[in-house]
């Protein structure tokens, strides 16, 4: 016990060492108590345990064990500190934890690896693991693999790499241990999983059978992309993503889209191991390849081919093979062995990839000279072959080659070629096509679409259909102009049917028809233009896109310039013709004076000329009759100078104002260029000659100038001409100008020469090489003068061409264009033919004389042709030999010609980078001084051409840094440092080289180590430190601690110097003087314009960084730096980003002083600043911090005077990080961030506001918390839950959930919060936030009830202190509470106070400001009493009627759905429907009336009817109110028919849930109401929209009984494709099975009712109209029709079966009664005979009671009417005899009309009561006294034409109204009831049924 007593005493952490396992056991409980109750991660707590948590997991006790693992397992997933030890827990837990029998030990185990991989630490524990793999304990292998397998499994192969399990699978599966195997294939099947097909080839070596059983368990694995269900702690958004998709059980995507990706990631390739087969090719192979015997060629081929089809080579030097099979290709005549080599080098290009890059150029022709072949079989090997090389390559460096034979006689040439390149363009990306390379393809493809031959034809057409595909329309169209229509339409339709690589797509501008453009949208705001399609550039002149029209049409025929677009061909006009003009717009005596005699006669009409042309209109100006005006006697010789200048000035406002055509130019440039040498009028006439250049493009112009002026013989002019031109070029920039040089004016030239200089560079002295040494120092001389300047912008030519164009271009296209315009000005020379084969041979002789002979003719060739073209044949594998050479002399003069090359072949030297490029790196490696300063000068002078992406990229320079050569690593590492400085991105295989720096910081050579050193910060400043830290992880533990030591300086180094100042250091920029810098001050601070809205487009397109970090990173404060680089002064960006913050303050200072004077600058630079200040809040300096929130303050008020709007851009930009200092801990932080959050609500939406706000609840911060929902509980107050976003349920839950937090201030003001939105909706709160835990509820409620006592009115001080606020800003200025130290209360009450005062209905004031009221001045008692001023008198005549404003109908509308106020519902209908005058505008707003009603009718339903406080009068005034509404509406057939099938759901239903709802009917006119909604809805079936109302068939199928009445009457106008698919989606919902388990029957009834009508009324047409349903035959709704039609089809059969029968009867009658018809006509002769007797009248009598059907009366017609009536009497004789009755009625004949009687035999009828209520019910209806009471289904009513209004509708009684209507309009039709025969009266059944119900 006294050992127990000692160790109990001690703290936890010795506890966790004592030597006692209890003793440790107790410690690690503690511990893991302690753990959990620490809730900072970075609490100084967790570094006392950093050392103990190994011997947590190593613990030698079972029992300890245990809970050591799970006390571990919380340090690791709480503690900041954690990721420190896990390389040594993982490697604990594998040796100590893995091989314990107890599976929860081992299941602790692996929850903290898997911890460990949450908190970033992957590549670690995956390391470890595999380490375990190796061990010799199966229990620690099958444990790691279990590991593996779980970590795969839930953070996915993104997170856990899975390359390296891959290589290890095929060792697992051949353990000895059946458990490691059996894991191993669940392994495997996981691993399949994820990168799918990419495993099969690292597994095709495994035993047979395992191979079979991974087949079928792959077989089953599901076609979907798994998912990652654990997630890092940095990717918690994705989380919160698949959390979402999740919930969204019914959404139409597939969660499992967003992973279709995640199955491809790993390329198959990158999983295998590369072979090398050089070292395995026959020894004899070469020699064997030139045999004479095709079949020893074929036996090495086969012997290669056999070798490159392993998938990955290993890289080395293949170019002796390539050579060799190139070789075979091109010469061979053997086609087989031709293909055969052809394969093989598409083995070598697939196995090698990026490193065969180097070998493409080499092959690429000679395989497009093979083509030539003729053979299927070879053109198939050689187009398979290309292919594959293509991948290794870019297009870019194989276009030079593919345009050598585009010229081709060969047709199979041209088609394979072109077939290529078309296959070539899918591949690629719109980035791999530049203009540069689309111009010259489009050139020679348009020769090919005329080829004689149709395949080449085809072809071409493929090719340009496969560029428009993937570059675009607008892109491409400009190179097609010259094709014609039919040709173009066929390119388009071949475009729309390829499909590129990968499903891509094309440019989605080009989404919508083929030459379709959308229309510019309405400028809303300054904005740039749009781009305009780049188009060709031809014979030198500047051509741009042409205008779009509305149609989408561009408009002339040709690609001209901007300004050339507007200049239509001006035919020269007469000289009468020019007068006539100039007569109708100058005054007459301005023209009689300009040919006056006297000189001030000619000097007022100059003057007189001038104000008219100043104000004339662009299109009212004649300019070339203007301009002859001006030539007129005297014209351009006028001797008065004075005259002569203001024709000069005239001439320049002419062609400034007007559409000055060429044609106008013509006519003065002579006598322009003849006046510029004089003194007087020189000036003048530059400027006149600037206007024409910019009103006819300055390329055109200075042709015609300079031309026209080397042709005088005057040199004043000559030198003034060149003079005026090199100003025109600083001020349009150079473009396309022809280089016209003239020795004859050495000065004016020579200073043209400088400023081409400037935009040319270097390669413009090569013109004048062959000069003489004087005149080339003079322009050497010149050229050293513009040494290190830049060109000036342009500042004239773009605002012209604004003007011209409706659009203009962008600036940054304008700029490639130049820059483009630049290169191509240069001729270059194609000087293949002159590297011979000899030369070549020479170059690479034995002898090094010969070699230097060939070396010095080479240096002749390049110097000769100045610049070349990239075609250099065999030139670079002979130069590369010479760079190894052993004669040193020979290498430096390679090296020279090398140098020279790069200058004369410019930009195209990049394709050679590969080739000859790095081999010149590895001369670095050169012992001798001379030689690397030679290699190093080489180096520069290609990277100027060719810049440094092409060498950075590949492999190339990795490999070259390797090598252990203390020179090379020396100069290689200084010449990266150099150049690395200059570049703001690099490509992503400059990681390769980091491995290899590693090397050369631990390198024996000092030198190496310290170039190795100062280049470590340059490749952080682009890589990142994390990326080079994770590299360094991989070297061993003594270099790791040593690498990683430096790797922190060298970040201490970047924090310090940024990348920008490494940048100044490298350019060589020294800081300016003092006083320099305060004459650059004197300059605005903001520059315009800043192309705002192009930095806008490239955000949003994701071209730049988007503005999202939690810490400011380098690149982002780069790009900052960069993009405010041209908007703000020199000096000010210098103070921005500077290191120290005193210069930051000056910064500030300086903003502040100048924000109202540069009110637009600030503006347009708003993205800016404010990006800038976020970093400043990142900051830890108190001033700048208070200082920038001072500007803030200063900025958002200027931005609320001028009305501004932040863009979503700058807010998002900006407003997170506000926020972030809302949690700071300086009050006085807190109160300037409130003030500004305030500020910004009136620059921006509340509703925007919000989701920063709620992101901002989420810290950890609670200040921050708290604060952040105070300022939603202030938003809500002030502007409604609409503010809540995106909607108030889902914000309201995630404000309840801070009740619950530990912080008090947090659940104050989450509390609060609440309460405010219970005093805006009441009870409604409680739904909206979700179920609360009870401690949370009961706080709530018990806030809301102390909220109620505090609500009351306060003091009279607390009022006056509420500030006005005006109601038209009542959601933009959001008032804040006041401060802390106040009680909560009056926060309350001021922000309900305020939000009642801006809620007040106030209109917007009519009466103008002097004859308003000041009400403070009223209500205040202590206002001075002032005597009334004398009023001044107005004549009432001459004041001009106020037009007041019609109200406005939205307004009414919404103002009704959000009523609560019974009294106000009345009078706000009155004003929607008095504004019928207007019934277009009321037809755009019946849907959002309807909205409007069905809201009322809901909040009705849940409000008004269970408050026992609204008066149920006002409830069944509200209830007529909106009857009479709707009812009115309905009278105009247009308002019936526009509304939508979803509104009228929604309003059937709730006029559905009134009929229903019991409470309506005790309401006084309950009944009345019901009955006025039943005749609303027979009126709303009626005139309502049919197909829309059908549609409505989920409601409910009561209501469809009614419809389908109308169906015979409406089916015409019925859209029967939109019923049936409603009715197959409610079939598919509810099917026949579901519908019969229903209690009720009705809905099955009423749908069969519904399609037996339809059928009935279409017939087996109906099918037809199944248009819009999928799936037809798996459509229950198909078989059901299928059913009744068939069912319909038998019973007309039936039908016509009966009518067969009918008919036979009717005959067999017929022939009877043609029979019976000759034997009466006997009968008939004898009775009308004069001799008749009686026995003939008893005769006929018989005959006519056997046949009764007989009808006597037709015979008798044909008797005299004599002898007619003898029969009639002696007939009616014989019948009264025979029957001997006294009341007889006559036979039925013709002459006597039968009348109906209703005889009621009440005596044979079952006494029933149901039976005479029946008929009672059928009387009643008859005489119109039914349906007085209520009626289940009156019939619909129409409206009259007068109907009443609404106020008629609610003091009135609604259904007596409409059945008086109804009675009014139907009482003139109605025919009158007959009188009833019958002798028993309504009294006679009125008493019976009363007898009858008292015998009941």
């Amino acid at each position: 016990m006294g050992d127990d007593s000692e160790w109990m005493k001690l703290p936890v952490d010795q506890k966790c060492e004592h030597k006692v396992w209890k003793a440790r056991l107790t410690g690690y409980e503690e511990a893991l108590k302690l753990f959990q109750r620490i809730d900072d991660e970075k609490s100084p707590e967790w570094g006392k345990f950093l050392g103990l948590i190994k011997k947590f997991v190593t613990e030698s006790n079972a029992v300890a064990q245990l809970k050591g693992l799970e006390a571990a397992l919380a340090f690791v997933e709480r503690a900041h500190v954690a990721n420190r030890t896990v390389g040594e827990v993982v490697n604990g837990v594998v040796s100590k934890v893995f091989n314990q029998p107890k599976a929860r030990a081992k299941e602790l185990g692996s929850d903290i690896c898997l911890m460990y991989i949450e908190i970033e630490k992957a590549e670690i524990v995956q390391e470890e693991l595999i380490k375990g793999l190796d061990n010799k304990n199966p229990k620690i292998v099958l444990a790691c693999v279990e590991t593996i397998h779980r970590a795969l499994s839930e953070f996915g192969a993104k997170t856990f790499s899975v390359k390296s399990i891959v290589k290890l699978l095929p060792k697992l599966f051949e353990s000895r241990e059946k458990p490691v195997r059996d894991e191993a294939k669940l392994l495997a099947v996981e691993v399949y999983k994820w990168i799918r097909d990419a495993l099969r080839p690292s597994l095709q070596n495994i035993n047979t059978v395992q191979l079979k059983e991974l087949e079928e368990e792959w077989a089953k694995v599901p076609s979907g992309a798994p998912r990652q269900s654990r997630f890092l702690r940095s990717q918690q958004d994705l989380r919160a993503k698949y959390e979402q998709q999740q919930q969204q059980a019914e959404s139409e995507v597939d969660p499992a889209d967003g992973n279709e990706e995640m199955a491809q990631q790993v390329d198959p390739y990158e999983l295998l191991e590369p072979v090398e087969i050089l070292s395995k090719m026959p020894k004899d192979f070469y020699e064997k390849t030139e045999a004479k015997k095709w079949q020893e060629r074929k036996e090495a081929l086969e012997a290669l081919d056999a070798l490159t089809k392993n998938p990955k080579l290993e890289a080395g030097d293949y170019g002796d093979l390539v050579r060799a099979l190139k070789k075979v290709i091109g010469k061979d005549t053997n086609v087989m062995l031709v293909s055969l080599a052809a394969k093989c080098l598409a083995g070598l290009a697939s196995g090698l990839r990026k490193k065969f890059g180097t070998y493409a150029g080499h092959v690429v022709p000679t395989i497009l000279e093979k083509f030539k072949e003729k053979k299927a079989q070879v053109v198939q090997a050689l187009a398979e072959a290309i292919d594959a090389v293509f991948l290794t390559t870019t297009l870019q460096n194989l276009s030079e080659d593919i345009l050598a034979v585009m010229d081709n006689k060969n047709p199979s040439i041209k088609q394979q070629a072109s077939l290529f390149l078309a296959r070539s363009i899918r591949l690629s990306t719109p980035s791999a096509l530049p203009k540069t390379l689309v111009k010259p393809l489009c050139c020679a493809l348009l020769k090919q679409v005329n080829d004689s031959a149709p395949e080449v034809r085809e072809a071409a057409f493929e090719v340009l259909a496969s560029m428009m595909k993937v570059v675009g329309e607008r892109a491409i169209n400009p190179f097609l102009t010259d094709l014609d229509k039919a040709k173009l339409d066929k390119i388009k339709e071949i475009a729309d049917k390829i499909a590129l690589a990968g499903g891509k797509k094309g440019p989605e501008k080009e989404k919508s028809a083929p030459n379709v453009q959308p229309a510019p949208e309405a400028p809303a705001k300054p904005s740039g233009p749009p781009k305009k399609a780049a188009v060709a550039k031809v014979a030198g002149v500047p051509k741009k896109a042409k205008p779009v029209t509305a149609g989408g049409k561009q408009q002339g025929g040709k690609s001209k310039n901007a300004a050339e677009t507007k200049e239509v061909t001006e035919t020269e006009l007469s000289m009468e013709v020019c007068e006539e003009k100039a007569a109708a717009v100058l005054p007459a005596t301005c023209i009689k004076q300009l040919d006056s005699a006297n000189w001030k006669e000619r000097l007022a009409g100059m003057e007189e000329f001038l104000k008219a042309v100043e104000l004339m209109d662009k299109n009212e100006i004649p300019c070339q009759a203007l301009v002859r005006m001006l030539a007129k006697k005297p014209g351009w010789k006028e001797t008065n100078f004075q005259v002569m200048q203001l024709k000069l000035q005239a001439l320049a406002l002419v062609a400034q104002k007007g559409r000055f055509s060429k044609t106008s130019a013509s006519l003065v440039l002579d006598a322009l260029v003849d006046k510029v040498g004089d003194v007087k009028c020189g000036g003048k006439a530059k400027e006149a000659l600037t206007a024409i250049g910019e009103a006819c493009s300055l390329p055109w112009t200075a042709e015609q100038v300079v031309s026209m002026a080397f042709t005088q013989k005057n040199p004043k002019n000559q030198a003034e001409t060149l003079s005026w031109l090199s100003n025109a070029v600083k001020e349009f920039g150079l473009k396309r100008i022809r280089l016209l040089l003239c020795s004859a004016v050495r000065t004016a030239a020579i200073c043209l020469l400088g400023v081409m200089y400037l935009y040319m560079g270097a390669p413009l002295r090569m013109f004048f090489e062959d000069e003489k040494a004087a005149l080339l120092s003079q322009i050497d001389a010149e050229f050293q003068k513009m040494q290190g300047q830049t060109p000036p912008a342009p500042t004239r030519g773009s605002n012209k061409r604004s003007e011209d164009q409706e659009k203009g271009e962008n600036p940054e296209e304008q700029e490639e264009e130049g820059s483009a315009d630049v290169v191509d000005l240069l001729p270059r020379v194609d000087i293949s033919d002159k590297i011979t084969e000899e030369m070549v041979a020479k170059i690479g002789d034995k002898n090094w004389k010969i070699r230097k002979e060939g070396l010095d003719e080479m240096a002749a060739v390049i110097s000769d042709a100045k610049f070349i073209k990239p075609t250099v044949g065999n030139l670079p594998i002979a130069l590369k030999a010479r760079l190894g050479d052993s004669n040193k002399i020979l290498v430096q003069q390679t090296l020279s010609i090398l140098k020279q090359l790069a200058t004369a072949m410019g930009p195209g030297l990049k394709q050679h980078v590969k080739s000859l490029g790095i081999p010149v790196i590895t001369v670095l490696g050169d012992s001798k001084n001379t030689v690397r300063a030679a290699a190093l000068a080489t180096l520069s002078a290609w990277v100027e051409q060719t810049g440094m992406k092409e060498w950075l990229e590949g492999e190339e320079l990795s490999e070259e840094l390797q090598r252990e050569n203390a020179f090379l690593r020396q100069e290689l590492l200084g010449w990266l440092t150099e150049h690395l400085t200059t570049l703001r991105s690099v490509p992503s295989d400059m990681l390769l080289c980091v491995a290899p720096l590693y090397a050369c910081l631990e390198d024996r050579n000092g030198d190496v180590r310290k170039k190795a050193q100062d280049a470590l910060p340059i490749f952080m400043t682009h890589l990142g430190f994390d990326k080079m830290k994770k590299t360094a992880g991989k070297l061993k533990p003594g270099s790791k601690d040593q690498v990683v030591a430096l790797l922190e300086k060298a970040r201490s180094i970047m924090r310090i110097c940024p990348c920008w100042r490494f940048t100044v250091a490298a350019t060589g920029k020294k800081p300016s003087g003092k006083g320099k810098d305060e004459e650059d001050r004197s300059g605005p601070l903001f520059i315009l314009p800043s192309r705002k809205d192009l930095r806008t487009k490239e955000e949003k397109s994701l071209k730049v960084l988007k503005w999202n970090f939690s810490s400011p990173r380098i690149e982002y404060i780069e790009q900052l730096k960069t993009q405010m680089a041209p908007c703000v002064a020199k000096w000010l960006q210098e103070e921005l980003f500077h290191p120290d913050f005193q210069h930051h303050i000056k910064a500030i200072s300086a903003m502040i002083e100048c924000l109202e004077a540069e009110k637009d600058g600030v503006v347009s630079c708003l993205d800016l600043i404010l990006k800038w200040f976020t970093l400043r809040f990142f900051d830890t300096n108190t001033s700048v911090l208070m200082k920038a929130l001072e500007f803030l303050k200063l900025l958002f008020l200027s931005l609320d005077k001028q009305d501004y709007q932040l863009s979503d851009l700058e807010a998002s930009s900006f407003i997170p990080y506000l926020i972030l200092k809302m949690g700071e801990s300086k009050d006085v932080v807190r109160k300037d961030v409130r003030a500004i959050m305030d500020m910004l609500c009136k620059v921006y939406p509340a509703s925007k506001i919000f989701p920063f706000v709620m992101e901002g609840t989420k810290t950890k911060n609670s200040k921050q918390r708290a604060e952040c929902l105070e300022e939603l509980g202030c938003l809500i107050s002030l502007c409604g839950l609409l503010v809540c976003q995106p909607t108030p349920a889902k914000a309201l839950k995630e404000i309840a959930v801070h009740i619950g937090d530990r912080d008090t201030s947090v659940r104050n003001a989450a509390l609060n919060t609440i309460v405010v939105v219970y005093n805006k909706c009441g009870d409604q709160v409680y739904k909206l936030i979700g179920n609360l835990s009870d401690k949370d509820m009961s706080m709530l409620e018990e806030r809301i009830k102390r909220s109620g006592k505090e609500m009351a009115p306060p003091s009279k001080q607390v009022e006056e202190k509420i500030p006005r606020v005006p109601p038209s800003q009542a959601n933009a200025s959001l008032l804040r509470k006041p401060s802390s130290n106040e009680p909560a209360p009056s926060k309350l009450w001021q922000l309900h106070a305020q939000t009642s005062l801006a809620a007040q209905p106030q209109g917007p004031s009519l009466v103008t400001p002097e004859f308003s009221l000041d009400v403070a001045l009223l209500e205040n008692d202590l206002a001075p009493i002032c005597e009334l001023p004398d009023l001044v008198q107005h004549k009432l005549e001459d004041l001009e009627p106020v037009a007041f404003p019609e109200p406005n109908l939205s307004n009414s509308i919404s103002q009704f759905a959000q009523t609560d106020d019974t009294s106000l519902c009345v009078l706000q209908m009155d004003d929607v429907f008095r504004q019928r005058s207007s019934p277009d505008a009321m037809v755009n707003n019946i849907n959002q009336f309807l909205i409007a009603t069905v809201l009322q009718l809901r909040l009705i339903n849940s409000t008004h009817m269970a408050d026992q406080r609204v008066p149920k009068e006002d409830i069944s005034k509200l209830y007529s109110c909106i009857v009479g509404s709707i009812m009115t509406m309905l009278g105009v057939e247009v308002f019936a028919r526009e509304a939508s099938s979803g509104v009228l759901k929604d309003l059937i239903e709730g006029l559905l849930t009134v009929i229903l709802d019991p409470r309506v009917e005790d309401l006084q006119d309950g009944r009345q109401i019901i009955c006025s909604i039943n005749i609303l809805l027979g009126k709303l079936f009626e005139k309502g929209e049919q197909t829309n109302l059908l549609r409505c068939v989920c409601i409910g199928f009561l209501t469809n009984y009614v419809m389908i009445r109308f169906l015979p009457e409406t089916i015409a106008s019925v859209n029967l494709d939109r019923i049936l698919l409603d009715i197959h989606n409610f079939m598919k919902v509810f099917p026949r099975e579901r519908l019969h388990k229903l209690p009720n029957d009705m809905a099955h009834r009423t749908l069969k009712t519904l399609l037996h009508t339809l059928c009935r009324l279409t017939g087996p047409k109906i099918l037809d109209h199944l248009t819009l349903v999928e799936n037809r035959k798996e459509s229950e709704l198909e078989a059901h029709l299928k059913k009744v039609i068939k069912s319909s089809a038998a019973k007309l059969s039936r039908d016509q079966e009966n009518v067969v029968c009918k008919h036979t009867k009717c005959l067999r009658r017929y022939i009877a009664i043609q029979h019976c018809s000759c034997v009466l006509m006997e009968i008939l002769k004898k009775v009308s005979a004069k001799e008749c007797g009686k026995q003939d009248l008893i005769e006929l009598w018989d005959y006519k009671q056997k046949h009764p059907d007989v009808d006597l009366n037709y015979f008798l017609r044909k008797l005299s009417p004599s002898a007619r009536a003898s029969v009639e009497r002696g007939l009616i004789t014989i019948r009264t005899e025979r029957e001997g009755k006294a009341n007889m009625q006559p036979p039925t004949t013709g002459t006597c009309s039968s009348r109906t009687s209703y005889n009621i035999n009440l005596d044979n009828q079952d006494l029933k009561p149901s039976v005479f209520q029946e008929k009672l019910k059928m009387l009643r209806q008859m005489h119109g006294l039914e349906n007085k009471i209520k009626t289940a289904e009156p019939p619909p009513l129409s409206m009259p034409p007068g109907n009443p209004s609404s106020k008629d509708v609610v003091h009135s009684d609604l259904p007596i109204i409409f059945h008086n209507q109804q009675a009014l309009r139907q009482s003139p039709s109605r025919p009158a009831n007959p009188a009833p025969t019958s002798t028993i009266t309504l009294d006679d059944l009125r008493k019976r049924l009363e007898r009858i119900k008292n015998n009941r």
